[in-house]
């Protein structure tokens, strides 16, 4: 259940008119439908300006800006919880407008959140722009360059079990900075982390399940962190919405029907239930096209949805 694009990968068939190597030069842009979003335009480099348009974050907030970013198939699966075929990739069918948003959102970005089960759904994953996109690794390195940022965000890996193979590439390559953030009892078990200088560990409670704001906390008590990503999981982001910490979510919506049997597989959210009792609106702000998928971005914190009168029944 991971939110990135294996970038090379053939194991999913590709709809017509997509590219699992995406040229910058054969990319088309993407058509802006709609952007009602607000802050400051971000500098982007000219040749990725021209492939999104203009970009807008929030920015002067005392709290980070929390941003989640889904793909999701038409009837609402997330991951198709297959061997070798379990991450967003194989939901928008390795599309590489998709692998764009993906590097341009890690490169404004201070620190990407993952889960573990994320993590062990792409054991050789690095959650960096460059990694995700490679065609325009030059432009995210001058992205991140212009915000004044480091060259990689920091990885956050949340765990409450501490069960994690310090072996993979996120941690043992020691080329981006990683936090873990776990209880006391899955300190316990990340002890050798210590032999690993661009690892560190954070336990924020004895045990049980983490809290979003736990994790923030752990976050910047690393240091400034202005903008975070959440990538997933669908329990690690069921969470942050619970506990009203995103702020927006950008969600690539792709033109596929995946299915459900007795096998589940996950949506958006795991573990927590809103509606109808709490209902989680948000508002529409963003609409782009690329071919046949929708690149939408919803706003929450905003009181927004039908009143009680337009949803009661006549």
């Amino acid at each position: 259940m991971a939110r990135v694009g294996q970038v090379g990968s053939t194991s999913a068939p590709q709809p017509p008119g997509s590219r699992r190597r995406g040229v910058p030069g054969s990319l088309p842009a993407l058509e802006l439908l709609l952007d009602r979003s607000k802050g400051r335009i971000l500098p982007l480099p000219p040749a990725l300006s021209h492939l999104y348009g203009p970009l807008r974050l929030s920015s002067g907030s005392p709290r980070a800006h929390v941003l989640g970013n889904f793909a999701t198939t038409l009837d609402g699966v997330v991951s198709l919880s297959a061997p070798g075929a379990s991450t967003g990739a194989e939901i928008t069918g390795f599309n590489p407008h998709d692998r764009l948003l993906m590097g341009i959102l890690r490169a404004v970005t201070d620190a990407v959140i993952i889960g573990a089960g994320t993590l062990r759904a792409v054991r050789r994953h690095i959650w960096t722009a460059e990694h995700v996109f490679p065609p325009m690794a030059a432009e995210f390195g001058a992205l991140r360059h212009r915000l004044g940022k480091p060259k990689a965000p920091l990885t956050v890996v949340v765990t409450a079990t501490g069960r994690l193979d310090l072996r993979l590439p996120t941690f043992s390559r020691g080329e981006v900075p990683v936090l873990i953030v776990t209880t006391t009892v899955g300190s316990r078990r990340l002890a050798s982390a210590a032999d690993l200088p661009s690892v560190k560990v954070v336990a924020v409670r004895a045990s049980g399940r983490l809290r979003a704001a736990e994790v923030l906390n752990a976050v910047r008590t690393h240091g400034r962190y202005d903008v975070v990503l959440v990538e997933g999981g669908p329990h690690l982001i069921g969470s942050f919405f619970a506990e009203k910490r995103l702020d927006e979510l950008f969600l690539t919506l792709a033109p596929q029907i995946a299915g459900r049997n007795r096998r589940s597989r996950p949506g958006l959210v795991a573990g927590r239930t809103f509606a109808p009792e709490h209902p989680l609106w948000g508002s529409l702000v963003g609409v782009r096209r690329g071919g046949s998928l929708l690149f939408l971005r919803f706003a929450f914190g905003v009181r927004s949805g039908p009143s009680r009168r337009a949803a009661s029944p006549n």
